[in-house]
């Protein structure tokens, strides 16, 4: 069932894109351990980022070029099933490893991400809404993911502006940096009836946005 082309769509190098923001988290931590440190690592980079990646392949069926992949390969049930054991494994992991806070933070990250694709809701198809939700759950809520799980910490934990500031920040870098990711993808996009922020800007518009923003 779990052919190669299923695996490939997981993408997971294509994960390690999102590695700053978990440095990032992690230079404000104060409690971390190395266990909380690896098995917080690798429940985000290997199970949740691949699930969301493989899930949202799957209802996305493009032929071109994707993130981690230039020559994407056919989808088959298999993928589906293949992101949904990848997302299972995350939460289990992140109850029996790291607590419930965290375990809670994978699973609402997780229907996010499942959201942006899913054709009953496919967030990707609202320019600017797709662009904010984007930002802030790859940016903020993965900042404060990480910082529970390398800490091991609760919801009480993340009201403090030391905290809330570097994951806004992580936000600003991805209002800037996510247009630049969905250019080489228009041609898809548009076959699919969708129109991301991008093709709102066009090419050239979407260099001078980020340019713009990031200055």
């Amino acid at each position: 069932m779990f052919t190669r082309s299923s695996w490939l769509h997981l993408r997971i190098p294509f994960s390690y894109f999102l590695f700053p923001v978990f440095l990032f988290s992690l230079s404000s931590a104060p409690n971390f351990t190395e266990q909380s440190l690896l098995w917080t690592f690798i429940i985000i980079h290997f199970f949740l980022h691949p699930a969301s990646n493989g899930y949202n392949s799957y209802f996305d069926k493009d032929e071109k070029s994707i993130g981690g992949l230039k020559n994407p390969p056919p989808v088959n049930r298999g993928l589906y099933y293949l992101s949904l054991a990848f997302d299972t494994i995350a939460l289990v992991l992140g109850y029996i490893k790291i607590n419930l806070t965290f375990t809670i933070m994978l699973l609402i990250y997780g229907l996010i991400s499942k959201a942006y694709s899913h054709p009953s809701i496919r967030l990707k198809k609202y320019p600017i809404a797709s662009w904010l939700i984007v930002a802030l759950f790859q940016g903020l809520f993965t900042f404060l993911m990480c910082y529970v799980g390398v800490n091991k910490y609760g919801f009480e934990n993340l009201g403090k502006m030391n905290v809330i500031l570097p994951g806004l920040l992580s936000t600003l870098m991805l209002l800037g940096t996510y247009p630049i990711t969905q250019i080489y993808q228009h041609e898809e996009d548009a076959k699919h009836g969708d129109k991301t922020f991008s093709m709102v800007l066009g090419i050239r518009g979407t260099f001078y946005f980020v340019a713009g923003l990031l200055d």
